[in-house]
């Protein structure tokens, strides 16, 4: 039975709702956490020094405790030899990812002045395990998702692993905590809009094509592309109710998997509790697993809020002609750009 809800995991986040001026915000806020709420465990951290990397960068391995038995694993790139307190930027890697995929990035942030920190999602990387299931330990864990209700290993698990990595940075004495960034893409892009909207931690946040509307995409048959990341569960699924996948279907997967993300919790309705929060949206205009109506509509609803808030400059979405579902350097130069930009390394 839980005693101790996540409002008062976070510690220093503790009452997060409380912060918001807006009582929706609060009530929208308190709403996500309350999905994703668990016990409080210490974090517990471990730090381990790694290799250098080259003669400018330094690494670090380390580790915290987000609920249960559940260990979160990560990596810090930051200049070698620096003192004193500085930005940092998270970034959430996607499907099938770990954090060593976001090395690359991790080390043109370090350059750029910021200490860069990315982690391994749930049943990603270190975090995988290796019990017997479908054809991943991520799937399998939606598909017992999709069963029991009692982890949301679909986004919402990373939301509260963001918030926890959160409460570890700020025990550490080279970190500003007022200036954290957070970003991602694709799955990664999700959770980062997501984590931004329930967090006012996070100062700056970029999604890298993840932002869109669930509720778009099953009304207008669009959903079958982001279905596909998850595919052998929604089949095992089906196959175990003898039922079609369908947008009905896939709205009852969503139910238990990810309850509320085509409704309550969709990108319209999270984007604007981000405001007055610089944000920015990337997507290509061609990626059939964030299609454009549904992005546009999204951006829309934040637009709206940031134009309301009178911080109509920190918002933008950046579309990229005759892209689809990748990144490229353009890409990855905004985003740098963005936290150079808001968070002044």
């Amino acid at each position: 039975m839980r005693t101790l809800g996540l409002l008062i995991v976070l510690g220093s986040c503790a009452v997060l709702a409380q912060s918001a001026p807006d009582p929706a915000v609060a009530q929208k806020r308190a709403a996500f956490l309350k999905v994703i709420d668990r016990p409080r465990v210490d974090l517990a951290p471990t730090v381990r020094p790694m290799t250098a990397n080259g003669l400018r960068l330094v690494q670090e391995h380390f580790s915290f405790s987000v609920h249960g038995t559940q260990r979160v694993t990560g990596v810090l790139v930051k200049s070698l030899g620096s003192t004193g307190r500085f930005p940092v930027v998270i970034q959430l890697h996607g499907t099938g990812g770990r954090k060593e995929t976001m090395l690359p990035r991790l080390m043109t942030l370090a350059n750029r002045g910021f200490i860069a920190v990315a982690i391994d999602s749930g049943y990603h990387g270190e975090r995988a395990g290796n019990a017997p299931g479908l054809q991943t330990p991520y799937t399998t864990a939606i598909y017992n998702s999709y069963k029991t209700s009692s982890e949301h290993p679909f986004f919402y698990d990373t939301v509260l692993d963001v918030m926890r990595l959160i409460d570890y940075l700020e025990t550490r004495p080279d970190v500003d905590p007022s200036r954290i960034g957070l970003g991602g893409s694709s799955k990664g892009g999700i959770e980062t809009y997501l984590a931004a909207a329930v967090d006012p931690r996070v100062a700056v946040a970029v999604s890298e094509r993840g932002v869109q509307s669930f509720k778009w995409a099953l009304d207008h048959g669009a959903w079958d592309s982001r279905a596909w990341t998850f595919r052998d569960a929604l089949e095992a699924a089906a196959d175990e109710t003898k039922t079609p996948v369908t947008a009905s279907f896939v709205r009852q997967f969503y139910d238990r998997v990810a309850p509320g993300i085509y409704g309550e919790f969709d990108a319209p309705a999270m984007l604007p509790l981000i405001a007055p929060r610089p944000l920015l949206v990337v997507n290509g205009d061609s990626d059939p697993r964030t299609p454009m109506a549904g992005v546009r509509e999204s951006a829309a609803a934040a637009e709206r809020a940031y134009k309301a808030a009178g911080a109509a400059d920190k918002f933008m979405l950046k579309v990229i002609p005759n892209l689809g579902h990748e990144s490229t350097p353009e890409i990855e130069a905004a985003t740098v750009e963005w936290f150079v930009r808001w968070l002044k390394p």
